[in-house]
């Protein structure tokens, strides 16, 4: 079975999306911003991969064009200054270990005990306290294509945050329907690593969203790349994958979708 036999797509009252991960920004005119929301949801250092996970897909992000103003990055574990870290500050993704993704040009907006369902939520539907700042905020509009990026552990039709609570399919769900209430998005483009990954998809019901998922029900999302010095693995292979199919295309590729799934 392919790397991909894992996959699944599904659609929800889209046409298509003319490109991958820079969520569909073929048509310059017909938006006005790109923006992401990237969590890793994982605490304790055997989660490592977590935390590579979501900063490399951060870096991804930014070097198809979108600045960190509108990005969210909510990491529930600081494994760069973790002391069992035998790299202190640093986090790598791939063997060998030669390129830091927590680099000086990365910019964490939620970090640990900050890191619950409860601020996702707020994140997505804009429903902060004032006191809450703008790089704290999602600051989309109808006209916004955006990237939803979730990471950690899972099961049917839920996400654990930090091990102590849970995102069920019908909270994420019911977000992005106030988010499609609220005018706050033209287009989503949600991707998750987990096991049972493509559950939390099962309950989507607005328009332009397009989910992809690292598993199917009953299926486990599986880590990729251990390092004998930091020991533990650098990251899943669904991101590991997916991180390497970007990389190789230059942030002006039309690639699509279905080039994606199909890979061999």
């Amino acid at each position: 079975q392919s790397t991909w036999g894992n996959l699944r797509m599904r659609v929800a009252s889209i046409v298509s999306l003319c490109h991958v991960l820079a969520v569909a920004v073929c048509d310059q005119s017909s938006h006005a911003q790109n923006f992401a929301v990237i969590v890793d949801t994982s605490r304790f250092w055997h989660n490592y991969r977590h935390s590579a996970n979501s900063v490399g897909i951060y870096h991804m992000m930014r070097r198809l064009g979108v600045p960190d103003s509108s990005i969210v990055l909510m990491l529930a574990d600081d494994a760069a200054c973790n002391s069992r870290n035998p790299f202190p500050t640093r986090v790598y993704s791939r063997n060998p270990i030669t390129t830091n993704l927590y680099d000086t040009d990365i910019e964490v907006d939620y970090r640990g005990s900050q890191v619950t369902v409860a601020n996702f939520l707020r994140v997505l539907t804009g429903r902060h306290e004032p006191h809450v700042p703008n790089s704290q905020r999602l600051t989309s509009d109808n006209k916004s294509n955006i990237f939803v990026y979730l990471t950690g552990h899972g099961g049917d039709e839920f996400l654990k945050f930090q091990d102590h609570e849970a995102l069920s399919a019908q909270d994420i769900a019911d977000a992005f329907e106030q988010m499609h209430q609220q005018k706050r998005y033209q287009k989503i483009l949600f991707v998750i690593d987990t096991c049972q990954a493509a559950t939390m998809l099962s309950r989507i019901y607005s328009p332009n969203i397009i989910g992809l998922a690292s598993s199917l029900k009953d299926q486990s999302s599986y880590a990729y790349s251990t390092n004998d010095q930091i020991g533990v693995p650098l990251a899943d292979r669904f991101t590991h994958f997916l991180l390497e199919w970007v990389d190789q295309l230059p942030a002006t590729s039309d690639a699509s979708m279905a080039e994606l799934v199909s890979r061999k």
